[in-house]
């Protein structure tokens, strides 16, 4: 079994379009405005094709707070909604998937995986179609 990194990771799950991954992990790797990256290690492996959110967070148990999926959505869409999704979870709190634009991503992990905002500070702050684009 291939195995996950313990650090936040960029998982591409969807393998249909080389070139849109490329795409993508620059936009994930441009600073923003501030000078902020995200924190991530991309993960291009076809033995995690079609892994799901909830099997993302059981193979990184005890690893890292947060990843990120590159689905297919992701791979399609032009403006690359990742999927974050919160592998150090608490189970009286819901900390359900959300998109966020590749320009955003940064602020998630960063943010996430410092403690210095809760999850719930992205889900509500993205917009109706579930997808944060920054504060």
């Amino acid at each position: 079994m291939t195995a996950l990194p313990k650090a936040p990771a960029l998982v591409r799950t969807w393998f249909g379009d080389a070139r849109a991954w490329d795409s993508l992990l620059l936009e994930v790797r441009t600073p923003s405005a501030e000078g902020f990256v995200a924190n991530i290690v991309p993960v291009d492996d076809l033995a995690f094709e079609g892994l799901s959110a909830a099997e993302l967070v059981a193979r990184q148990e005890g690893g890292t707070a947060v990843s990120f999926l590159a689905d297919e959505r992701t791979l399609t869409d032009a403006e690359h909604p990742v999927l974050a999704v919160r592998v150090l979870r608490r189970s009286h709190v819901d900390e359900q998937p959300f998109r966020v634009v590749p320009a955003a991503l940064w602020s998630v992990e960063n943010n996430i995986s410092t403690g210095n905002m809760d999850w719930a500070d992205f889900t509500r702050s993205a917009d109706d179609g579930g997808v944060f684009r920054g504060f």
